[in-house]
């Protein structure tokens, strides 16, 4: 058995040495293809690879093609869009995540964002506080959870739409539930965005919906680049000098905003939210016990291909 760790942007040593840890307990091999620069090195790799882990590395139909004896790719992460899951399900290929060990990354790094745009991107003049501010959590998952409760530290009134999550749960937390995204965005001057990349979110975040924020509204996004409408936030902005956006994932017309919107705009040079120490950590080690899991028990808790 063998398990490969294919990661572009490498693990940290203790992350990979935790890894290692599991999997030759497991018995079982581990490779490394760390900071590869071609696609074929690698199709090269897999092509013995029982198990990968991956990162935002793409595990496309080819790769999967490539990997004949493959069985199971965990996403260290908790997006999964980087991996061919209709490739993955013809093949017979398990397809997991690690949900919730990035989770308080993305969520420290969401309000920071907040607070840096609140403070004008700390250019010395007067910005505003976060206190009482009311925040809009778009989807309240892993990430979304661990927003409330930090903004509930910094005194914000929260609350959250998510079509998936009940009510009944979200008010547990002292979270206020909302009953249509429209709602959300009329409601909060603040919103967080933690939506996937499907067929029904891509380009969601558009126009419409955002002209219905408050005056001084701010939306930071550390979901994915797709679910925004590109285009219409640079007519949003055009049109509302009052509006901030803050974004983890750079979008295409990032040169456009920068020119356009300096002040109010800002995105990170790469994607940033998992990039902690610990969540590095966490989510590798993590996927390294869901595949010795998966062989040894049939464990399918996290898998997220049919």
């Amino acid at each position: 058995m063998k398990v490969l760790v294919a990661t572009e942007k490498p693990f940290a040593k203790v992350a990979v040495d935790g890894i290692r840890k599991e999997v030759e307990a497991a018995g079982y091999e581990l490779a490394l293809l760390e900071k590869y620069t071609d696609k074929q090195q690698l199709l090269d790799a897999v092509a013995d690879a029982d198990a990968i882990i991956i990162r935002s590395d793409i595990v496309d139909a080819e790769v999967i093609a490539a990997a004949k004896q493959l069985k199971i790719v965990v996403r260290a992460g908790a997006g999964y869009d980087n991996v061919d899951l209709e490739a993955a399900t013809k093949a017979g290929v398990c397809v997991m995540n690690t949900p919730g060990q990035n989770s308080n990354a993305v969520a420290e790094l969401a309000l920071g964002m907040m607070v840096f745009a609140a403070r004008n991107l700390y250019n010395g003049t007067s910005g505003t506080e976060l206190k009482e501010k009311r925040l809009g959590i778009h989807a309240y998952g892993n990430v979304g959870r661990n927003v409330a409760r930090i903004a509930k530290g910094f005194g914000m009134e929260v609350y959250a739409y998510d079509a998936f999550c009940p009510a009944e749960v979200i008010e547990k937390d002292g979270v206020k539930a909302l009953t249509s995204v429209e709602e959300l965005y009329e409601t909060c001057q603040v919103v967080s965005l933690h939506i996937p990349a499907t067929a029904e979110t891509k380009n969601s975040i558009n126009y419409a919906l955002l002209n219905r924020m408050p005056k001084g509204a701010l939306l930071v996004n550390t979901a994915r680049k797709e679910v925004i409408n590109e285009a219409e936030i640079v007519t949003l902005m055009e049109d509302r000098a009052d509006f901030k956006y803050m974004t983890d994932i750079m979008p295409a017309n990032h040169a456009e905003m920068q020119e356009k919107f300096p002040g109010r705009y800002f995105a990170t040079p790469k994607k940033m939210g998992a990039q902690t120490a610990e969540a590095n950590i966490n989510a590798g080690i993590a996927a390294a016990k869901q595949i010795v899991d998966f062989v040894q028990n049939g464990n399918e808790r996290f898998r997220v291909n049919r």
